[in-house]
């Protein structure tokens, strides 16, 4: 039987990147999924290209409307939702001191703001099969800080915190909560000229001497969202090369 069968996943951030790769690891492993993204021309080909048992929605994770809308979309074409990838997030490198408010702010709605309402949207529908996994993507800059990446830093160490605090609130109701913590992944959100002299440097210290491939990650965010983890929540899962063993 094939891990997640009669299972019903909600993927943000699912249009390209990490999003995609663990959309189209679930769709094998027997999960319906429902993508969504700000990205509609990616994501709807996307759900084309993964068949029936994927659908997708244009989606700004700041928009606690939309984000019951999503939730219900999914009930009404899937089922009740028993895993939930809050997978949607911006990076950002700037001295902490030419950060703007603004710029601040706009970090911490889509990376912390946006995980916190989508663990709120799919709490009632997970009750209904008092079963449910939730899966936050942190960061290692949400267990360790790094320079001129202060906003992104506050609010990966924001997803982690709050992972811990939902986890310990959902227990008793049959559903986990946990974070994965990824370090340098080849996708389109760091693989950037803006973003490529960092990478550079912090690859030459990586005890393994490589970036993961973004299916490295996807099967991590299988396992959590599987029975094969059943006994996990309000946990953090490295997943970084050993970067942040040293």
């Amino acid at each position: 039987m094939k891990k997640l069968e009669n299972r019903v996943a909600i993927i943000t951030g699912g249009a390209r990147g990490m999003g995609a790769t663990h959309a189209r690891l679930f769709i094998e492993e027997g999960a319906k999924v429902v993508i969504t993204d700000i990205l509609e021309h990616e994501g709807e080909k996307l759900a084309l290209e993964l068949g029936p048992g994927c659908f997708f929605i244009k989606h700004d994770v700041t928009d606690e409307v939309v984000w019951q809308k999503v939730v219900n979309e999914t009930e009404n074409r899937f089922g009740p939702v028993n895993i939930l990838i809050n997978n949607a997030g911006i990076s950002f490198n700037k001295q902490f001191e030419d950060t703007t408010l603004q710029e601040f702010e706009r970090v911490m709605k889509i990376n912390a703001t946006g995980t916190f309402l989508g663990m709120k949207a799919v709490l009632p529908s997970m009750r209904k099969t008092k079963k449910g996994s939730i899966v936050n993507i942190s960061s290692i800059a949400g267990m360790v800080g790094f320079q001129n990446t202060l906003a992104y830093v506050s609010s990966k160490y924001a997803v982690r915190g709050m992972t811990k605090a939902a986890a310990l609130e959902l227990a008793a109701e049959g559903i986990r909560v946990n974070s994965i913590h990824p370090g340098l992944i080849e996708t389109p959100m760091i693989m950037n000229e803006e973003m490529e002299a960092m990478i550079s440097t912090i690859a030459e210290g990586i005890p393994m001497k490589r970036t993961a491939k973004p299916e490295e990650i996807s099967r991590l965010a299988l396992f959590l969202a599987s029975d094969d983890s059943s006994y996990c929540t309000g946990s953090e899962f490295i997943a970084d090369g050993g970067l942040i063993a040293q």
